[in-house]
């Protein structure tokens, strides 16, 4: 069995716009060194758009307030950076839709180091999270969620998937800490 930890949309724009982000950092920081020497691959997933619009889906006022954001999700800007530091043999995926699997490269290269089970931490758990697991799911990977690695604008929803939402789909849910 091999393991990859996934980290979504921990960037710039994100963490300086929605604060509620912010408090993901500690766990993860703390779980990043422990994951790398345990072997497991880490893939940091970002978001941005084309300043152009190009990849912008017609009538999803969602993706249009994001794309309106400006260089907090635009291609190329420091908004679109990763928060956490990223390592030589860490992976960096580009996104731009709520999955980390959808019109990424994400599924190659995990399959290429032979990877069958993931972690998934990130923002918001309600989107960028769950959109990741299902999609992981659906492709054949064993699945946890890293509970205090994940954190929604609305507490309450966090909370539903947690306690709800993915124990019900087979996802493990485990704190940052207790994760092996």
């Amino acid at each position: 069995m091999t393991t990859a930890l996934i980290i979504g949309d921990l960037q710039r724009g994100i963490m300086d716009g929605y604060p509620f982000a912010r408090q993901v950092l500690p766990p993860l920081t703390a779980l990043l060194p422990r994951a790398r020497a345990a072997g497991a691959r880490v893939v940091f997933v970002r978001f941005a758009m084309r300043a152009n619009g190009a990849d912008l889906p017609p009538g999803n006022a969602m993706m249009r307030t994001f794309h309106e954001a400006g260089d907090a999700f635009h291609e190329g800007s420091a908004g679109t950076e990763v928060t956490l530091p990223v390592a030589d043999e860490d992976v960096v995926v580009l996104k731009r839709r709520a999955s980390a699997f959808a019109g990424t490269d994400l599924d190659l290269v995990l399959r290429a180091g032979g990877v069958d089970t993931i972690a998934v931490a990130g923002v918001a758990t309600s989107a960028m999270v769950a959109a990741t697991c299902y999609d992981a799911a659906d492709r054949g990977y064993r699945v946890t969620v890293l509970r205090d690695g994940c954190a929604d604008g609305d507490p309450a929803m966090h909370e539903f998937f947690m306690d709800a939402v993915f124990p019900s789909r087979g996802f493990d849910v485990v704190s940052c800490a207790d994760w092996s």
